[in-house]
C-alpha cells in the first residue's frame, strides 16, 4: 500500500509538470496522433475494400465458372442450360430457374474530374437480375429492355466518373447505348460496374460463350448437391463455389497488399515517434533531476520514479492516440476511395471508409506500444539519477 501510494505521489508530481514542458511534449502527442491517424486511415481502407468486395457474395447464391475467374471463363449457351437445371437451383412461381448466365467486358470511361480514362466493368446479366439479386435497388430511371442498347450505372460509378449519368451514352463497340437507371447495392462492389443484357452484350462484341452462371440456391444447404450434379456431369468442365467465398478469394490478394502496406507505413511512422518520444522523455528526466534525488533522499524508491517516468510517457501517448483517432474519423469515416480488385483484368471498385472500433484499438495499442517503449528508456535512466549528483542540482 505504501509503494502504491508513493507511485501515486510521483507520478501526480509528474504529470502537474506537463504544462511547465509543454512544446517537448506536445512533440509526443504530435507524433503519436500522426502515426495513430495515418495507421487507421490505411486499416480503414483495407477493411472498406474487403467489405464491399465480399457483400458482393451471398451465401445462397453459387457462381459456375470454367477457368480461375470470371474473366477467363468460357461456358457454352448449352452448358448454361444444363447448369441452370441441376438440382438445388431455385425456382420463381412460374417454373423458371432463378440464375444469370453473364458476360463481363471492361470498358475505358472518361473521369470527369482528372479527364483520365478509368476501366469499368460492364456485366452482362439476364433480363430480371433483380430475382437473382434482391440488393441490387434501382435508385433512379428504370430497368434495360432485353434487345436495346441500354445499360444501368452503378452509383458508385456514377459518383467516381460524373459522366456516365441518367440519360447519357456509353460507347460500345456497335454503337451507343442508353444510360436508363442508376442503381445502389447495399455498398457492394457491384455498385462499381455497369449492368446491361447479357444477350445484347455478346452480340455487340461478336461472342457467342458466357464467362460465368450465377444461381440461387433453394437454400445454402443445397450447394452440395447442386456442385456435386455439375461434377457428375461428363458433358461438363465447371466448378461450383458458393459466391461469398468466391468474392471472398478474388479480394483476399488486394486486401493482404492493402493491410501489409497500412502496418508497413504505420511501423515506420512508429519508428520515428518512438525517437520523439524517447527525446521528450530524456529531456523531462534532465529536467527532473534534482526533483527525483530529493524523493529519492526522503524515503522514495526507485519502482515509483521508474513507474511514475512510464505513467507519464503513456499519458502523452494515449493523449496522442485519441487526437489521432479523432482526426482519422473526421477525415476518413464516410469518406469514398476507388482500388482496383481483378485477377486478370484491371477493375475498379468504389467503396466508402468506415472507422470500425477494432480499427481505432489498433491504433491505441501502436500509440500505447510506441510510448511504452520510449517511458521503459527513459525510466532506466531516471533510477540512474544519483542522489549526490541531483541534489547539488537544487
Amino acid at each position: 500500500m505504501r509503494s502504491l501510494k508513493q507511485i501515486g505521489a510521483v507520478a501526480a508530481m509528474a504529470l502537474a509538470a506537463i504544462p511547465r514542458r509543454i512544446g517537448s511534449s506536445l512533440v509526443v502527442i504530435i507524433g503519436t496522433a500522426t502515426t495513430v491517424a495515418v495507421l487507421i486511415a490505411a486499416l480503414a481502407v483495407a477493411t472498406g475494400f474487403t467489405r464491399a468486395a465480399t457483400k458482393s457474395g451471398s451465401p445462397d447464391r453459387a457462381i459456375v465458372l470454367a477457368g480461375i475467374s470470371e474473366e477467363s471463363s468460357q461456358i457454352s449457351r448449352a452448358n448454361v442450360a444444363t447448369i441452370m437445371d441441376a438440382p438445388g437451383v431455385a425456382h420463381t412461381a412460374t417454373g423458371r430457374p432463378i440464375a444469370s448466365a453473364e458476360d463481363l467486358r471492361e470498358i475505358p470511361l472518361t473521369d470527369s474530374q482528372s479527364g483520365q480514362d478509368a476501366y469499368v466493368t460492364v456485366r452482362g446479366v439476364s433480363s430480371e437480375p433483380l430475382a437473382l439479386r434482391p440488393e441490387i435497388r434501382l435508385i433512379a430511371g428504370r430497368l434495360f429492355e432485353p434487345g436495346r442498347r441500354e445499360v444501368i450505372v452503378g452509383r458508385a460509378v456514377e459518383e467516381r466518373l460524373g459522366g456516365p449519368s441518367l440519360g447519357s451514352s456509353i460507347s460500345f463497340p456497335d454503337g451507343d447505348w442508353k444510360v436508363v437507371g442508376i442503381f445502389s447495392s447495399g455498398g457492394s462492389a457491384h455498385e462499381s460496374e455497369i449492368l446491361a443484357n447479357a444477350l445484347s452484350m455478346m452480340n455487340a462484341y461478336h461472342e457467342n460463350a458466357f464467362n460465368s452462371v450465377s444461381v440461387r440456391l433453394v437454400s445454402p444447404g443445397d450447394f452440395g448437391r447442386f456442385s456435386a450434379a455439375l461434377a457428375s456431369n461428363p458433358t461438363l468442365a465447371v466448378k461450383a463455389q458458393r459466391e461469398d467465398e468466391y468474392y471472398a478469394a478474388a479480394s483476399r490478394p488486394i486486401a493482404r497488399l492493402l493491410e501489409i502496406t497500412a502496418y508497413g507505413i504505420g511501423c515506420i511512422m512508429a519508428f520515428g515517434a518512438v525517437f520523439g518520444a524517447l527525446n521528450t522523455m530524456f529531456s523531462a528526466v534532465r529536467a527532473r533531476r534534482s526533483e527525483i534525488a530529493t524523493l529519492r533522499a526522503i524515503g522514495f524508491g526507485r519502482t515509483s520514479v521508474i513507474t511514475s517516468t512510464v505513467i507519464e510517457s503513456l499519458v502523452l501517448g494515449i493523449t496522442g492516440a485519441v487526437v489521432g483517432t479523432l482526426a482519422a474519423w473526421f477525415l476518413v469515416d464516410g469518406a469514398r476511395v476507388s482500388a482496383m480488385m481483378s485477377m486478370d483484368a484491371v477493375s475498379h471498385i468504389t467503396f466508402g471508409l468506415k472507422l470500425d472500433p477494432g480499427i481505432a484499438l489498433i491504433g491505441v495499442a501502436f500509440a500505447f506500444g510506441i510510448t511504452l517503449s520510449a517511458g521503459v528508456f527513459a525510466a532506466r535512466q531516471a533510477s540512474r539519477v544519483s542522489i549526490a549528483a541531483g541534489m547539488r542540482e537544487t
